[in-house]
């Protein structure tokens, strides 16, 4: 199967969207905990400067939809993996609509959209991890075999494997890469379960890093020209624990972003954005 995937980790545009007033009471939830729409919209605003600003990728923003609550989360509606955009089918009904303008998106990006159609099958972005060797797709409430059976035929360059996702969300509810072979992972016990399966599912060796906290272990690693190793992880007035063991990793450009009030809608870090690695045109 492939090697490293050339360029993991580099990317030049972000495709996001806005926060509707109807994600304070209608989102899908785990916790009841009340969100703070406008704290929501203040450190969703942060994370695209930073996106924008401080990494200088090209942002597309796409409008809030009021009739769709979850749409800020728009990693569950799309996965790219080079110049390929597989278009999911998200496993809550609610959210089936959120992939309409996503769609339009990544096709005036000029990507190979494939759909998937398929009723049988379910599939959130947030169940898929991309490790730039293979992929990880987690067996959730959200996502089924036949979701990731389209996904393997949609990016047949590499591995697909399945982990079951036995509590949580989402696979990347507590996992996500910090580097080309390099998994940061929580702390639980069902968490360490499944990086078990990853381990013994792969041809490879990923080295690990452990934090104290499930949800801290969702970052996002960018490889970037003239910056290196960057990546967004958690704030220390979230998880103070989980941040002292960022803080080991010294080759790494660490950027803290708040997401206190997304998490209350069981939003993480990855969710929020889909990223894209344009080729220059020449």
């Amino acid at each position: 199967m492939a090697g490293l995937m050339a360029g993991f980790g580099h990317y030049t545009h972000a495709v996001v969207r806005g926060i509707p007033a109807s994600l304070a009471k209608e989102a899908l939830r785990t916790s009841q905990a009340e969100v703070d729409l406008t704290g929501a919209r203040t450190e969703h605003d942060a994370y695209v400067e930073v996106l924008r600003t401080r990494l200088g990728l090209e942002v597309v923003e796409l409008p809030a939809d009021e009739s769709l609550p979850d749409c800020v989360f728009v990693e569950d509606a799309a996965v790219v993996c080079g110049e390929t955009a597989l278009i999911t089918r998200p496993g809550a009904e609610s959210r089936r609509r959120e992939t309409e303008v996503m769609k339009e998106a990544l096709k005036d990006l000029n990507l190979n959209i494939v759909e998937m159609t398929d009723e049988n099958a379910t599939l959130d972005g947030g169940d898929v991890l991309f490790t730039g060797r293979e992929f990880f797709v987690g067996l959730s409430k959200r996502t089924n075999q036949r979701g990731a059976e389209i996904l393997a035929d949609a990016f047949k360059d590499y591995a697909v494997s399945t982990v079951p996702v036995l509590e949580g969300l989402h696979l990347k509810s507590f996992c996500s890469m910090g580097g080309p072979g390099l998994i940061i992972i929580g702390s639980s016990e069902p968490a360490q379960k499944a990086l078990k399966i990853m381990q013994q599912m792969s041809d490879h060796r990923y080295d690990k890093l452990t934090v104290p906290d499930d949800i801290a272990a969702n970052c996002i690693y960018m490889n970037l020209p003239n910056k290196g190793h960057v990546l967004l992880h958690c704030t220390a007035e979230e998880f103070p624990e989980s941040v002292k063991v960022f803080e080991k990793l010294k080759d790494h450009m660490l950027i803290p972003v708040s997401n206190l009030e997304k998490v209350k809608v069981d939003g993480a870090l990855t969710c929020c954005s889909v990223l894209i690695n344009k080729k220059a045109n020449i």
